[in-house]
């Protein structure tokens, strides 16, 4: 990737529309834009004024020179620094029909620009300092967003709620190294701000910080990348009845036949605040069909690798020998398991107390009439959701990567505290305390590798 290239691309939605946008950012960027686009006012887009939408037509200059109409549109000059890559960038609208916008792209290529990379726009404004690595995962996120939930947590991200909980953190760690060092340097001259019982304290207090906000992790997976959850019952329970009632759609095949479902059936959904990752499993139970023998060892391989287990009985019939060795299987998860009874508009005509005994968490559904859903919904909540936390605002760990940064800095606050209790050198606890400074401050992209940046930029579109 060759970051001073002018780059071009389409920053709207392949296809028809109403309008196509064609960003072009680069030191390049405003030379090209005069080269395919002729305001109607007369002057070139460089000799207005910037932050000015001007219409215009846009042409492509053929290879004998001549200058063909393509669409006409409007344009916008954002001069440097003042746009989102930090860049002179222009942006071109014209009308979103997928050849014309294909059209447009190739003039402007053919002006001079590069084909853009996937998020390779975004990634600009990253070592612009435009925004930081939080923030541009929290980009990511809110263009993936799939549901209200998403949105506003990816919202809070992008506006910085995690960066301005962990810079000062950053900060106080930095002051405490340089007052170690003074101490360890000029030991007669009493240059140190801080005396080891206030940097015992300061670091307990940071300590506190991190493991609050890694705490929140819980929330922002079980929003953001969604809770493995595993339907699962013995034949003709329900299950995949519950399955489409979750969906909102008849994606299993649902017969009064035993062993319809025979392989694992995934979708994510939005269940309240919370969303699922989930999968109909094969009902469970004894029989000699190799193929629903080999949906059932994927049902149990499947339950034992859950983060939460809908179980879902029939409440309409006796408990059978299936269902009690499910239950006795579920007894030995570490993980939630919400027992659901389901069939509740048919009259209970069997005995569920062995269910209400085993699980803490028992409910009442009607998949056919989604009675209880709305309940469900509130008890995955409990469990997963703080509630006390904002989305829209408050600082929340949104994936895998801030988490794991988060648990080494809590590890090397950890070793330098014991090390200051235990009374060792002042220069071993710096190891430590430097750790956690480059651990925090890969949340912000400071110490983050080349590789990791890659991959996180290289799942945006390449009009972001």
């Amino acid at each position: 990737m060759k970051i001073f290239d002018t780059i071009a691309a389409v920053s709207t939605p392949p296809g028809k529309g109403g309008v196509a946008l064609i960003r072009i950012s680069g030191a390049e960027a405003l030379r090209i834009a005069d080269t395919v686009f002729e305001p109607m006012c007369g002057k070139r887009l460089s000799e207005v004024q910037a932050n000015r939408v001007l219409y215009g037509n846009i042409y492509e200059t053929e290879p004998n020179g001549k200058r063909v109409l393509i669409d006409d549109g409007m344009a916008v000059y954002f001069k440097a620094p003042h746009s989102f890559t930090g860049e002179d960038t222009v942006e071109l609208t014209c009308h979103g029909g997928a050849l014309v916008t294909r059209c447009v792209l190739t003039a402007i290529l053919g002006a001079g620009a590069r084909a853009a990379e996937a998020g390779e726009f975004t990634r600009r404004a990253f070592l612009a300092g435009k925004l930081d690595l939080s923030e541009a995962e929290a980009l990511g996120n809110l263009l993936e967003a799939k549901n209200i939930n998403q949105l506003k947590l990816a919202g809070g991200g992008m506006r910085g709620a995690l960066t301005k909980k962990t810079v000062p953190l950053y900060e106080s760690l930095r002051a405490m190294l340089s007052s170690i060092y003074a101490k360890i340097d000029f030991p007669d001259e009493d240059l140190a701000e801080m005396t080891e019982e206030q940097m015992l304290t300061t670091l307990e207090g940071i300590l506190g910080r991190i493991e609050s906000l890694a705490a929140t992790y819980r929330t922002g997976r079980a929003v953001n990348e969604g809770i493995r959850t595993v339907i699962c019952g013995r034949t003709n329970a329900g299950k995949s009845s519950v399955y489409n009632r979750l969906t909102g759609d008849e994606s299993a095949i649902v017969t009064d036949i035993e062993g319809t479902t025979r392989d694992i059936l995934k979708e994510t959904v939005a269940l309240g605040r919370t969303t699922l990752r989930i999968c109909d499993t094969a009902g469970l139970r004894q029989t000699d069909d190799r193929v629903e023998s080999i949906g059932i060892e994927r049902a149990i391989a499947e339950i034992e690798a859950a983060e939460l287990v809908l179980a879902v009985f029939d409440s309409s019939k006796e408990l059978s020998e299936a269902d009690r060795d499910l239950i006795e299987r579920l007894r030995a998860l570490e993980c939630p398991v919400i027992a659901l009874l389901n069939k509740s508009d048919i009259d209970v005509s069997s005995d569920m107390s062995l269910i209400e005994e085993s699980f803490v968490n028992t409910l009442s559904v009607s998949a056919k009439d989604g009675d209880g859903f709305e309940r469900l919904a509130e008890l995955v909540e409990s469990m997963f959701i703080d509630g006390g936390l904002d989305l829209s605002s408050d600082a929340v760990v949104a994936d895998a990567r801030q988490y794991a940064a988060l648990v080494r800095a809590a590890e090397s606050i950890r070793v330098a505290l014991s090390a200051l209790r235990g009374g060792l050198s002042l220069d071993l606890c710096c190891i430590d305390i430097e750790s956690a400074m480059q651990s925090l401050g890969e949340l912000e992209g400071r110490e983050v590798g080349e590789d990791i940046v890659s991959e996180i930029f290289s799942k945006f579109c390449v009009g972001k």
